[in-house]
């Protein structure tokens, strides 16, 4: 099943104290899962909300712990200079086990941010997919705010049902902001995808694991 980072069609991608004083992630939460990604460019910690979206938190911890994202990578970055034309552009980064998803991983029910009340602020990191109830092991964080990601009327994607927040970024905003910045280009993308945002040397993922708080 191929997992087009966001959907190739819609060319797309919460609550203690926001990271680096942002506001916007809605309810506080209950309970919290701490989770660290180790790249090659530095390490990114993370709150996992699991009273929020607990099919999203459950999924991501699984393949954590099961060592499936070791050794992937991100992949790409949407910036905007290199984002859709015409549209607002959006500034993400996306990685995971690959580009096209683990194979034969199963798609989990999807959690639109209306259920949620989580956003897509600066620091989120939220479920990749094509249509709602195929995210596996793709997962984008969020550089800026950009609510059109959010599921409702009038969002970026044509469903309408937006993507699956799941937690955000607690320090690490800076190796975020350093994978962003990364040339990209087309070598890398599937042969009908039209814009330059597949990093041109992708940024390793050492390791995803849950940790103590």
């Amino acid at each position: 099943m191929k997992h087009f980072a966001l959907g190739l069609a819609a060319l797309a991608l919460a609550a203690c104290t926001p990271p680096e004083g942002q506001e916007g992630y809605g309810t506080p939460q209950s309970e919290v899962i701490a989770a660290r990604i180790v790249t090659s460019l530095g390490v990114i910690e993370l709150e996992l909300y699991p009273d929020a979206a607990p099919a999203s938190v459950a999924n991501f911890i699984e393949h954590a712990q099961a060592g499936h994202y070791d050794g992937g990578s991100f992949y790409r970055a949407v910036r905007p200079d290199n984002d859709r034309p015409g549209i607002e552009p959006m500034h993400l980064i996306q990685g995971g086990y690959g580009f096209d998803g683990l194979p034969d991983a199963q798609g989990i029910t999807h959690e639109p941010t209306e259920e949620t009340g989580l956003s897509h602020v600066y620091g989120a990191i939220s479920m990749a997919r094509n249509e709602p109830g195929t995210a596996t092991t793709e997962f984008f964080i969020m550089a800026e705010d950009y609510p059109g990601l959010d599921s409702g009327p009038g969002r970026r994607n044509p469903d309408e049902a937006g993507y699956a927040v799941f937690g955000r970024v607690v320090s690490g905003m800076d190796v975020v902001a350093a994978i962003a910045a990364q040339e990209t280009g087309l070598d890398r993308a599937p042969e009908d995808f039209q814009y330059p945002q597949f990093i041109v040397e992708p940024v390793r993922i050492e390791s995803v694991r849950v940790t103590e708080e």
